[in-house]
């Protein structure tokens, strides 16, 4: 019995295999968010709109929901910014601690993740996404 096998030995098609390998590679790291992961290139941008947020903090720092703090699409930890909302001209002072908020919401214009509290302090929390200013400041005070 021949079951459709000529009796010739399958080809092993070295490049098909590592193309297939390569694909599989690609995905798996598209899924897993690595490109996520990846801070903004160039200049940053200063106005957009800012939520708030309880993360899984990407810092070695422990979150503290109460702390005067944001995650940006930005590794540049420990600086200070001033982040005006732009419908009721309230302003807040905050420490970058984190990353975020994710490469889908910056595409949609998503700048800046307030801890709760920061955002509570010039806006509703169920504003849920606000309009804001962002601009960085050297001499924050402490709220």
């Amino acid at each position: 019995m021949n079951c459709g096998l000529s009796g010739k030995k399958p080809e092993f098609n070295l490049k098909r295999r590592f193309a297939v390998f390569v694909f599989a590679g690609v995905c798996l790291l598209s899924l897993s968010g690595y490109a996520d992961n990846q801070p903004v290139k160039g200049v940053y941008p200063t106005v957009g709109q800012a939520s708030w947020y309880d993360p899984n903090s990407t810092s070695p720092e422990l979150f503290h929901k109460w702390g005067m703090t944001c995650a940006m699409r930005r590794t540049d930890y420990g600086k200070y910014y001033r982040v005006c909302n732009l419908s009721n001209n309230k302003c807040v002072f905050v420490r970058h601690n984190d990353f975020g908020p994710s490469e889908g919401m910056y595409r949609r214009g998503r700048i800046i993740d307030l801890s709760k509290a920061a955002f509570r302090k010039i806006a509703d929390l169920s504003q849920g996404v606000i309009r804001v200013e962002v601009t960085q400041v050297y001499n924050a005070p402490v709220d």
